[in-house]
């Protein structure tokens, strides 16, 4: 950067994620916004589909390359521990659309949360990125320009249309039926919509070529899964009154709408909340079954239903639906008592004492504050810094993390995404905790998604990892 602060132009092209992270973070964004503002003004408007098979050949000729020169480098080794503790720690797979640093979080493909926020294209007068930038990021490796997140936007608005069988068999579900079961069971019933199965099934369609169907289905149902989400949450907390879809509105936007929210805050919060828990790297249980299952060749419908029985359990998309209920009930127990550090550090002992946990702490990887609790908790200083549930979310994460460390058991104390969602929800009047991770499942899908594509665009091969006994292991460790 010169002293006048500008950025000379011959360094905007040479840049990329890996180069910026030694920078300073002032110099960073400047770099990042001039180079985005440059490509702005420079590059055509393309579509999402243009813009992939534009990086096909790259991408192929680069796996290629790496295979050539490091396949036979080894990446870890792996312990029994690790083989019985849920393979923590194995590095095993290939995920191009993010990567999980254990001290800063999240990147998507390269960019932090706090440069996403910076450089994806928001709603006319909102701060939040949208999104529909986000998915393009994913899918592209590039920042989008404004026009091509709305042309975005559009192509998911002219797609949203959802079959009429679907459309009945939502509507006839069981009222007592858990809104995730409904989910699942509502994109099964899009899959006779897929585009890569009647393909497939033709036989006529090079593996060369698997991708652009992979990706049209991708793209419908991403499309569709506002529309029905917000039907199974009319259905079950809104005594059935459905809301039509206005195809003006953003992704998000829209589908706050279809639920009954309206309220600019609240729109902003969803778009928030729908960027932020798209991806987490390919090793969590809902990216992992949905690379799984895609390996296979199961469509995108079938492969993202594997994904979402996956954030079904309650250790992994069920959790800030756990969080809030422990947070509601801690609340209570508090009773009269005011919320102070002394108090809330007498509670926390009082719940580990007893032989609970402190949900919403700790990470498989991550070993500082998750980046998206982060973003979350400034959105809420923002607009709700006198909620009093935020007040005990915030008191919480300035005394639990020495609570935990002082157990000597813990190698993260920090707070994850999950502490802090359902807060933010509750406060706009989102209240039924039950239907949480249903939004987590809309979003989650714009990540699993984008991750098949670029699957089926790299050729990656069939997932079967070796299985082992533990009387193999005695065996081949105590001769």
């Amino acid at each position: 950067q010169s002293h006048h602060g500008r950025i000379p132009h011959t360094l905007t092209g040479c840049l990329t994620p890996r180069s910026m992270s030694i920078l300073s973070a002032t110099t960073r964004r400047s770099l990042l916004t001039f180079r985005h503002m440059s490509g702005t003004n420079a590059r055509t408007m393309a579509t999402i589909q243009e813009a992939v098979a534009k990086r096909v050949p790259e991408w192929r000729a680069d796996i290629k390359d790496l295979r050539a020169k490091h396949g036979d480098k080894v990446l870890c080794e792996v312990t029994v521990d690790q083989a019985i503790g849920g393979m923590r720690g194995i590095k095993g797979m290939i995920t191009e659309t993010s990567l999980l640093d254990a001290e800063e979080g999240i990147r998507f493909r390269g960019y932090s949360i706090p440069e996403c926020q910076k450089l994806l294209p928001c709603a006319p007068g909102g701060e939040e990125p949208l999104p529909e930038g986000l998915f393009w990021l994913l899918l592209t490796g590039e920042i989008p320009t404004e026009e091509e997140v709305k042309g975005l936007s559009a192509e998911f608005a002219k797609r949203a249309a959802i079959p009429a069988h679907a459309e009945e068999m939502i509507c006839n579900f069981p009222k007592e039926m858990h809104p995730m079961t409904q989910f699942c069971s509502a994109v099964l019933a899009l899959q006779t919509e897929s585009s890569f199965a009647k393909a497939y099934m033709a036989g006529n369609v090079p593996k060369t070529e698997y991708w652009t169907y992979v990706m049209e289905d991708s793209l419908d149902l991403i499309a569709k899964l506002p529309a029905v989400a917000a039907m199974i949450y009319r259905n079950k907390f809104k005594e059935g009154k459905l809301i039509a879809a206005d195809p003006s509105l953003d992704w998000g936007a829209n589908y706050a709408h279809m639920c009954g929210y309206d309220d600019p805050a609240f729109v902003e919060l969803m778009r928030l909340y729908l960027t932020i828990h798209t991806d987490h790297e390919g090793g969590n249980a809902s990216a992992h079954a949905t690379h799984l299952v895609g390996s296979t060749l199961s469509d995108p419908y079938l492969s993202f239903c594997g994904g979402m029985t996956a954030l079904a359990g309650p250790l992994h998309g069920l959790a800030n639906q756990e969080v809030l209920r422990w947070l509601i009930k801690f609340k209570e127990d508090l009773g009269d008592k005011e919320v102070t550090k002394d108090s809330i550090r007498e509670a926390c002992w009082a719940t580990l004492n007893s032989g609970n946990v402190i949900p919403g702490f700790g990470h498989a990887v991550l070993r500082k504050t998750d980046p998206r609790y982060m973003c979350q908790r400034e959105f809420a200083l923002k607009h709700m810094p006198d909620d009093e549930m935020f007040k005990l979310v915030s008191t919480l994460y300035e005394v639990v993390p020495d609570v935990l460390n002082q157990t000597g058991k813990v190698k993260n104390p920090w707070p994850n995404v999950d502490a802090h969602s359902g807060v933010l929800l509750q406060y706009y009047g989102f209240t039924e905790a039950e239907y949480y991770t249903v939004l987590f499942g809309v979003s989650r899908a714009m990540g699993v998604l984008a991750s098949l594509v670029v699957d089926r665009i790299l050729g990656l091969p069939l997932e079967r990892p070796k299985s082992l006994t533990t009387e193999w292991i005695r065996n081949n460790f105590e001769k």
